[in-house]
C-alpha cells in the first residue's frame, strides 16, 4: 500500500473538516425548526431567507459597503505603518473556492446561532430592546472566548467593545427587516475581507499577503488609534443608516 503524501492529508482533512461545519449547519436548522415551532408554532420563514428584489438589492449594498470598509484597516496600515501587500502567488482556484465556501459557512453558523430563531423568540418573549442587548451580550461573549487576547485588558475591552457594537447592529438590522440575509451580508463583508483578502494573521491562507516584513514605524496616537477604530466604527454608522432607509418589517 502506497503511503499517503501530505497533499492527499491536507486534501482529507479539509473534506473532512467541511463535511463537519455542513452537518453543523443542518443541525443548526434542525434544532432552529423545532424551537421556532415548539414555541411559537412557526416554521423557518421567520428568518426571512427568501430572496426578494428588495433584499437582493439590500444585501448587495450592505456587502459592498462592509467589504470597502473593511479594506480600509489595510490601507490605513499601507499608509501609517507602509506595510505593503501582494498577490499570493500560491494561491489555487480549489484553495481560493475552499475559503470561500469556509467563511461563508462560518459566517452563517454565527448566524443561526446568534441572529437565528432564538433572537426572532427573544423578540416576541422579551420585546426587541432587551432582545438586541442579551443577543449582542451574546455575541461579543463568544467572540471574547475565542479569541487569543487573554491577560491583556486594553485588548480585551476593545474586543468587547467592537463585538457587541457590531453584534447589536447586526441584531438590530435583523430586527427591522426580519431577514436574516441582511445580518449576514453585513457579517460576511467584514470577517471575508478581514480574514481572507488581506492576513488577519501570519499563517492565514489570503489573496494578498505581506510582501516584506513590515518596518518598524514610530507613529502618534491620533494615527493608531484611527487605524485601529476609523474603519470599525465607519461599518458601524453606515451600516446602520442604510438598515435605518428600510421600513420597518412587522413581525412574523
Amino acid at each position: 500500500m502506497k503511503p499517503t503524501s501530505n497533499s492527499q492529508f491536507n486534501t482529507f482533512t479539509k473534506r473532512k473538516f467541511k463535511r463537519k461545519e455542513m452537518l453543523q449547519i443542518i443541525g443548526l436548522l434542525v434544532i432552529s425548526w423545532l424551537l421556532v415551532w415548539l414555541f411559537s408554532k412557526k416554521n423557518l420563514s421567520v428568518l426571512g431567507g427568501k430572496l426578494t428584489k428588495e433584499r437582493l438589492f439590500y444585501f448587495i449594498i450592505l456587502f459592498i459597503v462592509s467589504s470597502l470598509i473593511s479594506a480600509t484597516t489595510f490601507l490605513l496600515k499601507m499608509y501609517f505603518a507602509k506595510e505593503e501587500y501582494t498577490l499570493n502567488q500560491s494561491l489555487t482556484t480549489e484553495i481560493f473556492f475552499t475559503e470561500i465556501g469556509k467563511q461563508i459557512r462560518t459566517v452563517l453558523t454565527e448566524e443561526l446561532v446568534c441572529r437565528g430563531v432564538l433572537l426572532y423568540l427573544l423578540i416576541k418573549k422579551i420585546g426587541q430592546t432587551k432582545a438586541l442587548f442579551f443577543s449582542s451580550l451574546f455575541f461579543a461573549a463568544l467572540h471574547w472566548l475565542n479569541s487569543e487576547i487573554w491577560g491583556n485588558g486594553t485588548q480585551m475591552i476593545l474586543v468587547f467593545i467592537f463585538t457587541f457594537t457590531m453584534g447589536f447592529l447586526l441584531a438590530y438590522s435583523y430586527a427591522r427587516t426580519y431577514s436574516i440575509l441582511m445580518p449576514f451580508a453585513i457579517h460576511l463583508g467584514w470577517n471575508l475581507t478581514q480574514n481572507f483578502i488581506f492576513p488577519d494573521k501570519a499563517t492565514t491562507i489570503s489573496i494578498f499577503i505581506l510582501a516584506s516584513p513590515p518596518p518598524t514605524v514610530t507613529i502618534s496616537y491620533l494615527a493608531f488609534f484611527t487605524m485601529l477604530l476609523l474603519p470599525k466604527i465607519a461599518v458601524l454608522l453606515i451600516n446602520y443608516k442604510i438598515i435605518k432607509k428600510q421600513q420597518q418589517v412587522r413581525i412574523p
